[in-house]
C-alpha cells in the first residue's frame, strides 16, 4: 500500500493557505514554483481538494485558492480521501468461498456464512489507520512546523507567497 505523492503535495501547499489574510489567496503557478511540482499535476491535487471542500478556488487576475474551512477542521484523513478515494486499501475477494472444501455442500454453507477474518483484520488496521490520520488537523500540522522549522524559514516562506 502506497499513497501517491498528491497526498504530501497537498499537505504542503494547504499549510501556505492558514496564514492567508481574508481577501488573499494563492495560485497553483506560486505553489508549483515554490514546491517544485508541475502546475499541471498541482491543478489535478487542488480540483480535488476543492471537489472536497477543503480549498476553494478565486477566479480573477489575482486568484487561486483558499481554505474552504478552519485548519482544525481539516485532516489529514480529509486530504488523503480527497486526493486518492474513498475506495479500502484492502480489496476482499472473498477467495475462501473458493476453496476446495466449499465444494463440499455442508462445508460450503458453513464457510460463506461466517466472515473471512482476513478481511476483518485489514479493515479493522485500515480503521486504525484513519483514526490516526482524522486526529491530525492542519493547525496540528502548522504547529508542529512552527516547532521544529526555524522561525526565519517560516517567515522566508510567508515572505514568498506574500510577495507573489
Amino acid at each position: 500500500m502506497q499513497y501517491s505523492i498528491g497526498v504530501e503535495y497537498g499537505l504542503h501547499c494547504l499549510v501556505y493557505l492558514i496564514d492567508l489574510p481574508p481577501d488573499a489567496s494563492i495560485g497553483i503557478k506560486e505553489l508549483s514554483a515554490f514546491q517544485g511540482v508541475s502546475e499541471t499535476y498541482l491543478s489535478k491535487i487542488f480540483g480535488k481538494l476543492s471537489k472536497a471542500g477543503i480549498v476553494r478556488s478565486v477566479p480573477g487576475v489575482k486568484g487561486g485558492y483558499r481554505l474552504a474551512k478552519a485548519p482544525q477542521e481539516i485532516s489529514f484523513w480529509d486530504v488523503v480521501e480527497a486526493v486518492e478515494g474513498k475506495s479500502p486499501i484492502f480489496q476482499c475477494k472473498n477467495i475462501k468461498d473458493n476453496s476446495y472444501l466449499c465444494r463440499d455442500e455442508e462445508y460450503a454453507a458453513c464457510s460463506k456464512a461466517s466472515p473471512c477474518l482476513i478481511n476483518l483484520t485489514m479493515r479493522e488496521a485500515e480503521e486504525s489507520m484513519r483514526n490516526v490520520l482524522r486526529n491530525k488537523s492542519l493547525t496540528w500540522l502548522n504547529e508542529e512546523l512552527d516547532r521544529v522549522l526555524t522561525p526565519e524559514s517560516r517567515q522566508e516562506t510567508r515572505e514568498y507567497f506574500a510577495s507573489r
